[in-house]
């Protein structure tokens, strides 16, 4: 398992080792002791969530306020998508701008999107499976989110705006300018 700093280092990727054969492939998805050790903290997940979901669909910018952040680990099953992390950390030295990184069933990788960012990806193909564990549960009065097309932004999603395909809330978010944001601290994760 390799663990990979993005231009935001407080978001990370995970690359698990894949050992296949012509029989198919073995690869842990997680270890707790792993993602510990590379962190120097535990993260305690309490929930795993699946979601699928066919081409266009986007589903965020997401986040809970706290006191029920969330720490986020997603992945994707089947299929392929554009993970973006936004840093809303008010104070922080990349509040504002956000790590993409495609997902997908080949390549295995996993994104770590820790308390203070807000969360989307974008499928790009058909039959997506997106999974992720959270180390909160979800809090409807906490839920929070910001427009996908914020020009403050400035996220390529890949895929044309004709083609997205949203859900009536993420149809409604807030610019970050007017959204409600984190404090930056050194310890988001925990």
């Amino acid at each position: 398992m390799r663990f990979i700093r993005t231009a935001i280092p407080d978001v990370v990727i995970i690359e698990p080792a894949v050992m296949g054969d012509e029989h198919g492939y073995f690869v842990e998805t997680f270890r707790q002791d792993k993602l510990n050790a590379f962190l120097g903290f535990t993260i305690n997940f309490v929930q795993d969530n699946e979601s699928k979901s066919s081409y266009g669909v986007l589903r965020g910018l997401h986040y809970q306020l706290a006191p029920a952040a969330q720490t986020k680990l997603v992945r994707v099953i089947k299929g392929k998508v554009l993970d973006v992390a936004v840093d809303i950390r008010a104070g922080s030295p990349s509040f504002g701008q956000h790590v993409s990184v495609e997902l997908s069933e080949q390549n295995k990788r996993q994104l770590l999107v820790p308390r203070g960012f807000a969360h989307a990806f974008v499928v790009l193909e058909d039959d997506t499976v997106f999974a992720y564990k959270v180390d909160n549960y979800y809090s409807p009065e906490h839920d929070r989110g910001i427009a996908f097309d914020d020009p403050a932004l400035g996220i390529n999603w890949l895929v044309d705006k004709d083609c997205l395909k949203l859900s009536a809330k993420d149809t409604q978010q807030v610019a970050l300018a007017n959204a409600e944001v984190f404090a930056f601290e050194q310890d988001y994760y925990a």
